[in-house]
């Protein structure tokens, strides 16, 4: 019996070690699939991605209630916002920028690329800031007002002009190439 026992274990510990790997094979298209959802759910491309506008700064205010003592949770929501905007950004570049340029809005989608630019050098700046330096915060708020604008100027001018430029099936498959862009990086 004691040798039964003996046997069991490896194979007990082999199931055991399989059924682990792929609870955690299935977790992670779970986890992209609640990370996109919410832009999945809103339907229009333009809608979703002024909602993922809205959510990110959200968060802002969130660092921005920070004190230049809480350093790590100015560090977490940085990362917050890092990957929110990754993510988005992913998703404009690849698909709604493209777009606009087939569709002849080229210095429109230009123009928005570069303020991407510039936004990730300012992300980059304050992930290497110290943050406890007293600059830290006034950098944040300089990004913040970069994105604030640039979202104005794609909500109120560049999505409206792409949206009216094509028909409804291909808005349609804009915001489900959209979200298959933004699946990746969920």
């Amino acid at each position: 019996m004691a040798d039964l026992d003996r046997d069991a274990n490896p194979l007990m510990m082999l199931l055991a070690g399989g059924a682990g790997l792929m609870l955690g094979l299935l977790a992670n298209p779970a986890r992209k699939l609640a990370v996109q959802a919410p832009t999945m759910l809103k339907g229009e491309w333009d809608e979703a991605l002024a909602a993922e506008h809205k959510a990110t700064l959200a968060v802002f205010d969130l660092l921005e209630k920070t004190s230049s003592d809480d350093t790590a949770r100015r560090s977490f929501h940085l990362m917050q916002i890092k990957h929110m905007i990754g993510k988005h950004a992913f998703q404009e570049e690849n698909v709604v920028y493209a777009a606009m340029r087939q569709r002849g809005l080229l210095e429109q989608a230009q123009h928005l690329n570069e303020d991407h630019g510039v936004v990730k050098q300012l992300l980059f700046d304050l992930t290497m800031m110290p943050k406890d330096d007293a600059r830290w915060l006034e950098t944040a708020r300089t990004l913040r007002g970069n994105l604030e604008t640039h979202m104005a100027e794609e909500e109120n001018d560049t999505f409206p002009k792409l949206r009216a430029a094509l028909s409804e099936q291909e808005n349609a498959e804009l915001a489900k190439a959209m979200n298959k862009e933004g699946l990746k990086l969920a």
